[in-house]
This record gives structure tokens, C-alpha cells and sequence, in this order.
């Protein structure tokens, strides 16, 4: 929810939090590229326009280059600890740009982080790492973190 316009209010109970986003999904506000083990949901992808994700992390770094908002943005991933290193968030980062093609395309941007070099504990990869965007075609824009980019891709409709 953090990513969502009411999910920056930090005074909000897990249990309020889990309803907010159940909301949104039934609403029909929410999408995510959903990875799966047979029936078991392994990870996902969230992406959205950007002003049903209007929150990112490095705003105040991000709004000083700022050209234009992108028409996507993707701005959380998850995988299952057992699963993690074994391509699910590739796997999920795929499955979204399939979507954002069939939903019209545009311009896709997202917010991950460089890890090569240094060694960062998968569950602190929230936008997961700069290489799986850069397998996909995305390109570094910009520095807005010590270790976070803007990547962006044009994504034709399809």
C-alpha cells in the first residue's frame, strides 16, 4: 500500500493496510503480475499508472530531474524467501510489461536498485535489482539513490 495515495499514512494498522489494498482489488485499482507454483502464488509485480502509484521512495531526489511522469509506473515486488535467486521477480517484471503492452503501453519506469558488487539481502529489494530491468530492455535515466536508478522502456501496445 505504501506505493498508493492513501498508503503513505504510516498511522494505519497491518490489519487497515490489508483491507486498503483488498478494497483497491476488488475496486479494480490495483494490478500485479501474480507468479505461480502450481497453486501456490510464489511472487509478484505491481505496476500501475502513475497516479494510482503515486508514492516512491527518493521522491524529493526524483522530482529535482524530473522531465515528465511516466504513463507506468513499477514500484513493489515480492518473492517468497524459498523461492528467491531462482527468477520469479523475472519472471514477474515480464508478466507486467505483457499486461502494460495489452492494457495500451507506454512509458514504463521503475526504481531499482544496483546490486552488483555488493551483496543486499533479497528481502530488502523492494523494486528488486537494476539487472533484471536491464535484461528487459529498460535503460538507467538517472542516479537517485546511492544505489537506486530510474530505468525507463517504451512499451508498444500489443
Amino acid at each position: 500500500m505504501n506505493f498508493h495515495p492513501e498508503g503513505a499514512k504510516r498511522a494505519n494498522s497491518v490489519e487497515e493496510r490489508r483491507l486498503m489494498k483488498e478494497r483497491r482489488v476488488r475496486e479494480g485499482r490495483t494490478q500485479a503480475a501474480l507468479v505461480f507454483d502450481g497453486a501456490a502464488c510464489i511472487g509478484w509485480c505491481q505496476f500501475g499508472p502513475t497516479e494510482e502509484l503515486t508514492n516512491i521512495k527518493h521522491k524529493r531526489a526524483y522530482r529535482e530531474g524530473l522531465a515528465a511522469l511516466p504513463d507506468w509506473r513499477i514500484t513493489c515486488f515480492f518473492t517468497d524467501k524459498s523461492y528467491r535467486r531462482k527468477g520469479v521477480a523475472a519472471a514477474a517484471l515480464e508478466g507486467a510489461l505483457r499486461e502494460i503492452a495489452r492494457l495500451g503501453g507506454g512509458t514504463v519506469e521503475s526504481y531499482p536498485e544496483e546490486t552488483e558488487g555488493r551483496s543486499v539481502p533479497g528481502a530488502f529489494l523492494y523494486n528488486a535489482a537494476l539487472s533484471i530491468f536491464e535484461q528487459q530492455g529498460f535503460e538507467r535515466t538517472r542516479r537517485i539513490g546511492k544505489h537506486c536508478w530510474v530505468v525507463t522502456k517504451v512499451v508498444t501496445p500489443g
